[in-house]
């Protein structure tokens, strides 16, 4: 065990002289081609050592020193020398260690080398020594480990004296061959200092025949692992056998855990033959079952071989766990004495016996910062020794006194620099957040971005950003999901409203119940100084008269400045510079543009009925089901409701209102469930009292946990609970159910109560106990295997859960008639469909005009009359003798009227519906169109394209026609959005005079 841990800690030790490389949560790949993650989910591998990087010169073939050789020659091949003299051969830029056929052989005394491992040795031998320095400096530093073949008639097991290890270095040639086995490893020399060798081992090798003798130069041939089937289920048990035990041996054993990064970096990640390889490698097992798992080919057999070296090392990890504890129950009677006192004195200290409070409270303070002294900056720590000579000349009854108090415990309890150790790992991030919620593409993959970002960095910067949409998509959730997918604490507070500067930058000190800001508080709160901080509501942000919260925000969430955000009440600089900010917001236009230019936004906006199908069942019905107690044999809620109560109840672009509703529709059926005398909870035990044989009666009693559910058990049931009396001397029978209240229930309108009451079992006075027994059992089975009906929720009674639909569909024609377009509209709660009508008024010789109505705000009246100027110009052209805006008076309108519009997108729908009744044709059918219209005839591109492409899909269009310059916007929609949806752009730029769907 010693012996294997001191092999294995040496790359540990070499780190020191050596570039780190970045921490990262390694993977183990066991299923297919790679094992992942399986025997580094017990592991977090520190920093590890990367080889120097060099030129080099090669003997007898092309070389290369490093990994860079490895990965050079995997990555592009290489081609072997061609015999040019051994001195002056350059290396070729595609070495490869395969091209190595002549090695010089090294004895390895203990055990053998295994592929990735590094390994020190001792040469002894001058000659050898020098051979190995002028090869590493003139040619690729390789050479060929093998292990020394014990005497015969010596026990493997036993210690080998120094004797017999200066004998080996004495053989030579032919004899030092036949003491070496035949298969061992090529190894790179790392590092020579003095006369000890690193070796990192690269692959298997087998020497064939001696080329020279002094020092024992032998050809190799290069092994390869047998072919093996992947997929094979014998492989795949034993590998995940051998994970396993490794996970178990390594929760106790910390020397081995640099081994698995270190193995990785030069091996790259484990498949079959690399875990057997790493099993045995660091397992204590002797020199020769290492050979023998080294020697065999066979990957299924090698992985054998190391599930029982692994397994030994597991039982031996067991029994030191059991000596360690023996000897720590072995503690000395003045060792228990020293503990008691010590903790003495620490009561006396806590109950002030020997110091004054103000004594007290500066140690307690000073406790508090020698733990993260080396972390507190310089200048903190400067502020905190001056309040502490301050508290000490200040009176415990002064009002300054409170205030450094107060002052004092906030700046010992903010975690300065103290960071949560995050995961890179973008697999574990992605199942989190696709665990958590649905869709939400563009925001899981800005997430992924900055793990990535991380991962490579090493460590990670803080970040803003905004998730902008309509309430109820899911914006505030996700935060919590990206801080737990991260490993971060998450940290909320809710903007809205706020009107106070102090709220985010805290209050001076000299104000009477002054506290810290916000940031303050959360740093306290979590603990850490890089936690992720959501702040929701960043577009209702108040201003009154104690400032601009706004503006107050800009430090706090501007990168360059946050590294330095000062608390008015702390008033020392913070460094929130690892802190990752995730703002909400539902219209970003009502966001400061100081403010919004600082953040990153990502817009959600919305879901469509197939999203919120998925949604309803995978997540929102399932927990609705689990919060209600519900079993789900019990109830079954069909896709045609789900789908019935999206479309009719739920329409809006988020999900909270239909998350309301799936409650509301598992409360009924829980309320179903219980009248019909469903219980899920733990059932209470029934007593059956005997009585004796000569007495006449019985008595049923029910054992009851408490009080409480004693008076309630016998209030429900009328079945006495009372303790029985011990003489059992005239006990009469008491029914469940009495008579006096069958009959009241008999005049009750409620059929269930009614319907349990009579089904319920009575218990009549007997006259042995063997029929009372009986009849106890009778009631008993009678209730217990009662059966109640599964609840079905369907489309048919979806009503009798929720009531009559709230939306009726939007479309109000089949068929729209002349005049008659619809439009596409959107606002913070998603989009919608409507429809611009146009008739005619009047007639009359030069009074061409137009009354609009609908409650349109001032853009959308300035829309309708460019619209109605543009059209005049229109049917000029098209139709020079059709006076019908010189002469008739136009009325528009845009239902519903109760309902407030405004915007400029209104335009080109504007001028086709005023065009339609002009030229007596109508639209084409199932076709809506948006576009913002110039008085030129010119069409500009308008928002919310998703949001109007979803209400259109809602609404049956077909056809939607949007602006030329939002085909971009429009491509980048998923699949599932444009589905159903012919994308025709017909209203391009200056075409609105000559192309119209009509």
């Amino acid at each position: 065990m010693l012996r294997a841990a001191a092999t294995a800690g040496f790359p540990a030790r070499l780190a020191a002289k050596r570039p780190r490389a970045a921490t990262a949560a390694t993977r183990v790949v066991v299923v297919g081609a790679e094992v992942r993650s399986m025997l580094f989910g017990a592991l977090r591998c520190g920093p590890v050592p990367v080889p120097r990087r060099k030129a080099c010169f090669c003997s007898n073939a092309d070389a290369r020193s490093g990994p860079e050789a490895v990965e050079g020659a995997e990555a592009t091949g290489g081609e072997e020398g061609e015999g040019e003299n051994a001195s002056s051969a350059i290396v070729p830029a595609a070495f490869r260690p395969e091209d190595c056929h002549m090695v010089i052989a090294l004895p390895l005394l203990q055990r053998p080398l295994f592929p990735g491992f590094y390994m020190p040795i001792h040469v002894k031998d001058p000659k050898l020594l020098q051979a190995l320095v002028e090869n590493s400096k003139r040619s690729g530093p390789y050479a060929g480990a093998f292990l020394v073949k014990d005497d015969e008639g010596t026990n493997p097991n036993t210690v080998t004296s120094s004797e017999s290890d200066n004998s080996i270095h004495d053989l030579k040639g032919k004899e030092l061959l036949k003491r070496l086995h035949d298969v061992g490893t090529l190894a790179q020399i790392t590092r020579i200092q003095g006369d000890l060798v690193v070796l990192l081992g690269h692959h298997r090798v087998r020497k064939t025949e001696m080329v020279a003798e002094d020092p024992l130069i032998v050809k190799v041939d290069h092994l390869k692992e047998m072919p093996y089937d992947k997929d094979d289920d014998v492989i795949k048990a034993t590998s995940f056998e051998v994970i396993s035990t490794l996970r178990d041996v390594l929760k106790t054993n910390s020397l081995w855990k640099d081994q698995v990064q270190t193995y990785t970096q030069h091996m790259g990640d484990f498949n079959y033959p690399r875990l057997a390889d790493f099993g045995a490698a660091i397992s204590g097992a002797n020199k020769l079952l290492c050979q023998e798992v080294l020697e065999e080919l066979d990957v299924c057999k090698r992985l054998k071989l190391t599930l029982e070296l692994v397994k030994r090392e597991l039982e031996i990890s067991k029994l030191q766990e059991s000596i360690a504890k023996t000897i720590e129950e072995k503690v000395t009677g003045e060792q228990r004495r020293y503990l008691l006192n010590e903790l003495l004195k620490a009561i006396k200290k806590e109950l002030g016996l020997e110091t004054d409070d103000k004594t007290a409270l500066s140690e307690k303070f000073r406790e508090r910062i020698e733990a993260k002294k080396d972390k507190c900056p310089p200048h903190v720590l400067q502020v905190i020794e001056e309040e502490l000579t301050k508290l000490q000349l200040l009176e415990a009854s002064s009002s300054e006194f409170s205030v450094t108090r107060n002052y004092l415990d906030w700046l010992t309890l903010l975690p300065w620099r103290d960071y949560s150790d995050e995961n890179f790992d973008v697999y574990h991030a992605q199942c989190i957040l696709d665990e958590d919620h649905y869709g939400l593409a563009n925001v899981k993959e800005r997430i992924l971005e900055f793990i990535a970002v991380g991962k490579l960095r090493g460590s990670s910067q803080g970040k803003i950003i905004c998730l902008s949409g309509p309430p109820g998509v899911g914006k505030t959730s996700i935060g919590r999901s990206i801080a737990r997918a991260l490993n971060r604490k998450f940290y909320r507070f809710s903007v809205g409203g706020l009107a106070d500067v102090a709220e985010i930058k805290g209050h001076r000190r000299t104000y009477v119940g002054a506290m810290p800001g916000k940031m303050a508080q959360c740093l306290k709160s979590v603990g850490t100084a890089n936690p992720l901080v959501l702040i929701d509501e960043i577009d209702k942000l108040g201003r009154g008269h104690s400032g601009d919260p706004a503006s107050a925000l800009l430090e706090l969430l501007d990168p360059e400045q946050n590294a330095n955000f000062l608390d008015h009440y702390l008033d020392v600089p913070i460094d929130l510079s690892k802190v990752l900010f995730v703002c909400t917001a539902n219209v970003i236009e009502m966001i400061p543009n100081p403010l919004l230019d600082r953040m990153e936004i990502i817009s959600i906006a919305g879901y469509i009925t197939d999203e919120k199908m998925h949604i309803a069942r995978d997540y929102l019905e399932k927990n609705t089901r689990e919060v209600s107690g519900i079993k789900p044999e019990q109830v079954e809620v069909t896709d045609d409701a789900l789908l019935a109560l999206i479309e009719n109840y739920c329409q809006e672009a988020g999900v909270r209102n239909l998350q309301k509703h799936i409650e509301k529709i598992y409360r009924k059926i829980a309320l179903k469930l219980v009248r019909q005398g469903v219980s899920n909870g733990p059932p209470r035990d029934i007593t059956i009292v005997e009585a004796k044989e000569d007495l006449a009666s019985f008595d049923v009693a029910i054992k009851v946990e408490d009080e409480k559910s004693k008076d309630s058990l016998a209030k429900d049931a009328s079945v006495d609970v009372n303790p029985i009396d011990s003489s059992l001397e005239n006990i009469n029978a008491i029914p469940l159910t009495t008579e006096s209240e069958i009959d009241h229930n008999e005049h009750s309108n409620e059929d269930p109560i009614e319907k349990n009451l009579q089904e319920t079992t009575k218990v009549f006075n007997t006259s042995s106990a063997p029929e009372a027994n009986k009849s106890a059992q009778r009631t008993t089975e009678a209730l217990a295997d009662k059966s109640v009906e599964k609840i079905i929720v369907n489309a048919s009674n979806l009503g009798d859960f929720v009531g009559k639909p709230v939306f009726q569909t939007e479309r109000i024609y089949d068929q729209t008639p002349v005049g008659v377009v619809m439009g596409l509209a959107w606002n913070s709660m998603g989009g919608s469909t409507l429809y611009i009508e146009t008739a005619k008024v009047e007639e009359s010789e030069g009074k061409g005009a137009l009354v609009v109505t609908g409650q349109l705000g001032d853009v959308m009246k300035e829309s309708a009359q460019i619209a109605h100027t543009v059209c005049r110009a229109v049917l000029l052209e098209k139709e020079p003798n059709n006076p019908f805006f010189a002469k008739l008076k136009l009325h528009l309108h845009v239902p519903a009227g109760a309902i407030p519009k405004d915007g400029p997108s209104a335009g080109c729908t504007m001028v086709t519906s005023m065009l339609s009744l002009a030229m007596g044709k109508s639209v084409k059918k199932d076709l809506a169109m948006t576009g913002e219209v110039t008085l030129t005839g010119r069409v500009l591109p308008i928002g919310g394209v998703k949001e109007k492409t979803i209400a259109a899909r809602r609404s049956g269009v077909k056809t939607i026609i949007f602006p030329s310059a939002n085909r971009r916007d429009f491509d980048e929609l998923a699949s599932n959005v444009k589905e159903a949806h012919d994308m025709g752009v017909k209203v391009k730029v200056n075409s609105c005079k000559r192309e119209l769907p009509i």
